[in-house]
C-alpha cells in the first residue's frame, strides 16, 4: 500500500498518524495492543490500517468536560456506562473504532456486567468526536458510516475552533448548533441539555 493509496483512502491525513509497526492493511487487534502498552500511542484498526488517534491539550479538555457532564447525567439516571477516549471498540470485523466520549445504554451490555477485555464487541448509543487538525473530512465521514451502519443512535461532532457541535442522528442527517444554544441528548438522552456556552467558554482563574 502506498502514501497515495493512503491519502486516497483518508484524504489528506498527515502520513505520521498511519502507524507502519506494520505494513499498512497487514495489522491486527494484538498489534494494536501492543502499539498501545509499548508506546501510549492510541490507534483505531481500520481494514489492516492502523490509523493514530490525534487529540491537543484544548480538544482533550472539552472531551474531558463531555465525558464530566454525560457521566454525572447517566449515573443520576443509571443509563449506562460513558467511557472516554481511551475506550476501544470492535464496531465490526478488522474495525476497532475509539470516540473521545460514549455512551453504551444497559440494553447494549450482559445484564449485570461490564466488559474487562481490552477490545470488547459493542456499538455505542452516542459517540463523540472534538475535532483536530489533523482530522480529514473523508477520514471523519468514514467513521461515521462504521459507527451508525453498526447501530449508533447518535454523534456528536464537537469544533472547537467555530465553537459549534454537529449533531449526526444519521450518517448524513445533522443539525449543526452554535455557541448560544443548548445541546439535547435526544431519544438516546432524553432530559439530557448542555448550553454551548458552558463548554466552549474559556475558564479563567479567579479574581
Amino acid at each position: 500500500m502506498t502514501a497515495q493509496d493512503l491519502i486516497d483512502r483518508f484524504g489528506p491525513i498527515p502520513l505520521a498518524r498511519i502507524r507502519l509497526d506494520v505494513s499498512p492493511g497487514m495489522a491486527t487487534e494484538e498489534d494494536l495492543l501492543r502499539i498501545r502498552d509499548r508506546t501510549d500511542r492510541l490507534c483505531e484498526l481500520v481494514d489492516g490500517i492502523l490509523v493514530e488517534k490525534v487529540m491537543g491539550y484544548w480538544e482533550s479538555y472539552l472531551a474531558g468536560l463531555l465525558l464530566h457532564f454525560l457521566n454525572h447525567f447517566v449515573r443520576q439516571h443509571n443509563l449506562g456506562i460513558v467511557a472516554g477516549a481511551d475506550g476501544m471498540m470492535r464496531i465490526s470485523r478488522r474495525r476497532v473504532r475509539i470516540p473521545d466520549v460514549s455512551f453504551v445504554s444497559w440494553a447494549r451490555l450482559p445484564p449485570g456486567t461490564l466488559p474487562t477485555e481490552p477490545i470488547p464487541d459493542l456499538v455505542p448509543d452516542l459517540a463523540v468526536e472534538v475535532l483536530s487538525e489533523g482530522n480529514t473530512e473523508q477520514e471523519m465521514k468514514e467513521k461515521r458510516r462504521d459507527i451508525f451502519s453498526n447501530g449508533c443512535r447518535l454523534m456528536w461532532f464537537v469544533d472547537h475552533r467555530t465553537a459549534t457541535i454537529e449533531v449526526f442522528t444519521a450518517m448524513d442527517r445533522s443539525i449543526v448548533l452554535r455557541e448560544n444554544q443548548t445541546l439535547e441528548g435526544g431519544d438516546v438522552l432524553p432530559g439530557f441539555s448542555l448550553r454551548l456556552t458552558d463548554l466552549f467558554t474559556k475558564p479563567r482563574p479567579p479574581g
